[in-house]
């Protein structure tokens, strides 16, 4: 082949890509991540902000999420430590009444929106996975996304199509997800680098809480790939099981 439709083959280029991501993704090994959270409700917006790493091969991630001020103007919360795992989410520093040292384990699957929001990050993997419902994908432009050269797609996913399709371990949370937003539907933004690795995605979801709905923005940055990551979940012993405060 000439190195002209060489190039154009390059998997970042392709729409159809785009639905693989979560594939390239697991044959990437592992990444750093950040990720953005913003929320709006009536007139009142908050963005958490995480920072961490991922290792995909075992669906596993470590996010240190800084949550906003009070609207008061209070002390800036302390930093919450999520692991992102299978179906289940471990947070420290996480509300009223827990102790520093324990962590508070919660079921992906039991939650209304499968955990794709109330953690404060959408796992970069299941953020992934939602693309494999991927369609009305069209291609928006050739770009620098932080040194690195991009194709940006905007399309939209489908939260029920995407717990279809989605690798089994991603599978109960979009399903539980499924019925707890308000729209399914799920309008993206994709950045693909050149071997189809997803450098950064951004989905925009409704959900419906106390009777309103939110809008809810949810960006993830993937960078450092194929680093080494040690991951590992808290023992038995350190797991809270007593009341956690609001």
């Amino acid at each position: 082949a000439s190195s002209t439709s060489a190039a154009e083959e390059r998997p970042g280029r392709d729409a159809a890509s785009v639905r693989k991501a979560a594939d390239v993704l697991l044959a990437a090994g592992s990444s750093k991540a950040r990720t953005s959270m913003e929320m709006a409700a009536g007139g009142t917006r908050v963005t958490i902000r995480g920072e961490g790493v991922y290792d995909f091969g075992r669906r596993m991630g470590r996010l240190r999420l800084v949550l906003p001020k009070d609207p008061t103007g209070a002390d800036e919360h302390r930093p919450l430590t999520e692991l992102l795992a299978p179906d289940t989410l471990y947070m420290k520093n996480r509300g009223a009444g827990v102790p520093d040292d324990k962590w508070v384990r919660v079921d992906s699957t039991a939650l209304d929106d499968g955990n794709l929001v109330t953690g404060g990050a959408t796992d970069p993997l299941t953020a992934a996975e939602l693309l494999r419902s991927a369609t009305d994908v069209t291609f928006v432009a050739e770009q620098d996304l932080a040194g690195t050269r991009v194709w940006h797609y905007r399309g939209v996913a489908d939260i029920a199509r995407a717990a279809r399709t989605a690798s089994p371990f991603a599978r109960g949370a979009l399903t539980a997800a499924a019925k707890g937003f308000a729209k399914e539907a799920v309008p993206f933004d994709a950045y693909l680098d050149e071997a189809g690795r997803l450098r950064k995605v951004r989905h925009r979801f409704s959900y419906v809480n106390q009777g309103s709905t939110v809008a809810v923005a949810s960006t993830t940055l993937l960078y450092a790939f194929g680093q080494p990551v040690t991951l590992a979940l808290p023992p038995e012993g350190d797991i809270y099981d007593g009341e956690i405060g609001p």
